[in-house]
C-alpha cells in the first residue's frame, strides 16, 4: 500500500500562560482516507503525545456532530501543552465527510492503519524527542496494536477484554435472556461469517453492515495484545466510568505487571472531574466540564519520567 502525505502548514501563535503555543494543521493521508488534524507545541526536541480516539464518529476535539460536545481531547490538549508536551490529535476517518464513500466495508485493523500513517509521518519529524500514543477507550486497543516504533504506550480507559465478551457482558447486566441471545449471535458470526436471522431487539448491535467490523475487532483481546508491548505503559480509568469499569484497568494491569496502574477518583469515562452523579452523563454533551487534574499530573509524569 502505497502511503501519501498531503501535508497543510496553517502556523497560528497564541499566547497562553506566558507561553507561545504553535499550531499546524496537517493532513496526512492512508490512500483515499484523509486524516486532518492539529499538531500543537511550545517548543521542539519535546514529546509528543498522538491522540488516538475511542468509538463513534470522534473529531480531533472529542465531540461527534451537534450532539456530543464534550471537547475532552481539547482540554486535554491544551493542558498538556502548558507543560510544555507537543499533542497531534486527527479527525477519525469515521468523523470526516469526505470519507463516507470509502467507508464501506470498514473493519477495525482500517483504524489500526490510520494510526500507523499518523505514527510513521510523525516518525519523519525530527522536530520531537519521541512519540507516546494515547489510546482512549476503543483506542486503547488500537495504540496498542499501532505502537511500533513508539517510546511510550498510555491506555485510557481502556477495555480489558475482546468486543464480543464486552457486548454480551453488556447486554447481560440489562437481560441475562438477551445476554443468551448475542452469545450465540457471535458464535453464529465466527462459524459462518454471518448471522441469518438477528434477534429485531439487538439489530443495531448486530447491523448487517457492523458485522465485518465487528467480527474482526473480537479477534483482537487487549490482555493478551498488552503482554507483547516492550514499551513503558501507563494504565489509568476512573471509578465513575460508565462504559469501561475500573476491573478491567485492574486486569490490563495484572496482564502486564510492569504496567503503572492509576485509578482516578471522580473522573468518567470522557476524563471529566464529576461530584454529582447526574453530571456523568451530562458531560458528555458540553464542554464546561473540567477534566480531572489528576489525569494530567499523571500523564505529564509518566511522559516526563
Amino acid at each position: 500500500m502505497k502511503i501519501k502525505f498531503l501535508y497543510i502548514f496553517l502556523s497560528i501563535c497564541s499566547i497562553a500562560y506566558g507561553q507561545t503555543i504553535k499550531l499546524e494543521e496537517v493532513l496526512i493521508k492512508n490512500d483515499s482516507i484523509e486524516l486532518p488534524g492539529t499538531l500543537s507545541f511550545t517548543k521542539t526536541k519535546v514529546p509528543l503525545v498522538i491522540w488516538v480516539h475511542g468509538s463513534g464518529n470522534v473529531d480531533r476535539n472529542g465531540n461527534q456532530g451537534t450532539v456530543v460536545k464534550a471537547n475532552y481531547i481539547k482540554q486535554f490538549r491544551d493542558a498538556i501543552n502548558k507543560e510544555d508536551i507537543a499533542f497531534f490529535s486527527f479527525d477519525k476517518r469515521t468523523s470526516n465527510p469526505k470519507n463516507f464513500k470509502f467507508l464501506k466495508g470498514i473493519v477495525f485493523t482500517d483504524l489500526v492503519s490510520d494510526v500507523e500513517k499518523v505514527v510513521a509521518h510523525f516518525k519523519n519529524d525530527h522536530r520531537f524527542s519521541e512519540i507516546i500514543l494515547a489510546g482512549h477507550s476503543q483506542g486503547s486497543l488500537i495504540a496498542m496494536l499501532a505502537s511500533k516504533g513508539t517510546s511510550k504506550y498510555i491506555s485510557l480507559s481502556g477495555p480489558a477484554v475482546s468486543i464480543d465478551k464486552t457486548i454480551i457482558e453488556q447486554i447481560s447486566a440489562q437481560s441475562p435472556e438477551f445476554g443468551k441471545v448475542a452469545e450465540a449471535h457471535f458464535k453464529e458470526l465466527f462459524e459462518t461469517g454471518g448471522i441469518k436471522q438477528v434477534n429485531p431487539l439487538l439489530a443495531a448491535v448486530f447491523a448487517k453492515q457492523n458485522l465485518p467490523f465487528i467480527k474482526n475487532w473480537a479477534t483482537y483481546n487487549p490482555s493478551e495484545e498488552i503482554k507483547k508491548l516492550t514499551i513503558p505503559v501507563l494504565i489509568i480509568n476512573g471509578d465513575k466510568d460508565l462504559q469501561v469499569k475500573v476491573s478491567d484497568a485492574e486486569a490490563l494491569h495484572k496482564a502486564k505487571p510492569s504496567s503503572k496502574l492509576v485509578l482516578i477518583e471522580n473522573m468518567n469515562h470522557v476524563l471529566k472531574h464529576i461530584e454529582k452523579d447526574a453530571d456523568n452523563m451530562n458531560s458528555y454533551y458540553s464542554a464546561d466540564f473540567s477534566l480531572s487534574e489528576k489525569l494530567i499530573t499523571t500523564v505529564v509524569a509518566f511522559i516526563k519520567k
